[in-house]
C-alpha cells in the first residue's frame, strides 16, 4: 500500500491533496505547523495521520517521513522570507526524499515562466524570469532535478477552494461573505486563470501515482479564463451580493508597501494581474488523461459554502 506525506497540509492546496488522497484510500501524514488547525480539518478521518512539526527542522521531516512513498510539498512560506529561507526549505525536503528512499510530488507557481507575451505557456516554453521570486522558483527546480530524488513538478495558476486562505480571490470573497464592501486585485476587465484547488490536488494526486510522470515538468491550467466582471457577476447571482466592488491598483499596493513588507513583494508579481500568464495542459491531457475543470460556477459555490461553514 502506497504511504503518503502532505507539506503544508492545512494550507489550500495542501489540505486538497491529503481530502484527495483520502477519498482513494490511501494512508497519509498532514504535516504542518499548527496542531489545532490539522485536528479541526482531518482529526475524524482514519485515513489521515497528524504530525505537527517545523520544515526548517530536520527531525521533524524525517519522523513524519520515515516509511513513505510519496512526499508532497506544498508548503509555503511569506515572499519577505523566500531569499533567505526558501532554499534551506527545499534543501530539507529532498535530503528528507533522500534519506527515506521517497518520491518527490511538487505544487509549483508560474513564476519561473516570466512574461509570456500574451501566449499560452507549454512544458517546452523557455523560462525567463524577469522578478526575483521567479529566479528563485527556477534555481529551486534546476536544485530538484540534479539531487537525483524522482520528482514530479506541477505548474498551477492562482488557487482558490474550500481552505484556500492568503489568495487573490481569497481577499474578495472573505468580504462577500460579511456581507461587507470587498475588493478586486486587479483590472477586472483583464481574463486571468484560477484552478479549483480540488481540481489540482487531483491532478496532482494522477501524476504522483504514475510511475512515467516523474523526472518531468507538468502544467496544470484551471478551467478556462474569466474575468474579475464575470467573476463579480456570478458571485452576486450565488450570493445574491450586492455591495461594491472596488479595484485594488498596483499604486495602491505600493503605497501600502510604504508599511508593510509584505506589500512591498507583492508589488513586484503585480504583472500577473497585467499580463496573466495562461497554461497550457495539453501534455497532460496527451499522457494522463483529461484535466480536472471545474466549472467556476461550480468551483465557486463550494468555495463559498465553506467559507460561511
Amino acid at each position: 500500500m502506497v504511504k503518503t506525506l502532505v507539506l503544508g497540509a492545512s494550507g489550500g492546496m495542501g489540505y486538497s491533496i491529503v481530502k484527495e488522497l483520502s477519498s482513494r484510500g490511501i494512508a497519509v501524514t498532514a504535516f504542518a505547523r499548527t496542531r489545532n488547525k490539522l485536528e479541526k480539518l482531518f482529526a475524524k478521518d482514519p485515513n489521515v495521520t497528524i504530525y505537527a512539526g517545523d520544515v526548517f527542522k530536520m527531525e521533524d521531516l524525517q519522523a513524519a517521513a520515515r516509511g513513505v512513498d510519496i512526499i508532497f510539498q506544498s508548503a509555503n512560506i511569506p515572499y519577505q522570507e523566500w531569499d533567505q529561507n526558501l532554499p534551506t526549505l527545499m534543501g530539507n525536503i529532498i535530503k528528507t526524499a533522500q534519506d527515506q528512499s521517497a518520491k518527490l510530488a511538487i505544487i509549483d507557481n508560474i513564476y519561473a515562466y516570466g512574461r509570456s507575451a500574451g501566449k499560452k505557456v507549454n512544458e517546452t516554453t523557455p523560462k525567463v524570469p524577469h522578478t526575483r521570486k521567479g529566479k528563485i522558483r527556477l534555481q529551486l527546480e534546476k536544485t530538484v532535478k540534479q539531487s537525483g530524488v524522482p520528482a514530479v513538478i506541477a505548474h498551477f495558476p492562482d488557487f482558490y477552494g474550500p481552505n484556500a486562505e492568503n489568495t487573490i480571490l481569497q481577499y474578495t470573497l472573505q468580504n462577500v461573505v460579511k456581507n461587507k464592501k470587498s475588493m478586486f486585485v486587479g483590472d477586472k476587465s483583464i481574463a486571468r486563470e484560477f484552478i479549483f484547488t480540488p481540481d489540482g490536488a487531483k491532478a496532482i494526486v494522477n501524476l504522483a501515482l504514475n510511475d512515467q510522470a516523474y523526472g518531468q515538468n507538468w502544467n496544470i491550467p484551471g478551467y478556462d479564463v474569466i474575468t474579475g466582471k464575470e467573476l463579480i457577476k456570478t458571485i452576486r447571482q450565488l450570493t445574491g451580493y450586492e455591495k461594491g466592488v472596488s479595484t485594488v491598483t498596483k499604486n495602491m499596493i505600493r503605497l501600502l508597501g510604504l508599511f508593510n513588507s509584505g506589500m512591498r513583494e507583492v508589488v513586484e508579481m503585480y504583472y500577473l494581474n497585467e499580463e496573466p500568464v495562461v497554461l497550457n495542459g495539453e501534455k497532460y491531457e496527451k499522457q494522463i488523461g483529461p484535466l480536472p475543470r471545474t466549472p467556476y460556477r461550480e468551483g465557486l459555490k463550494q468555495t463559498l459554502a465553506h467559507m460561511k461553514n
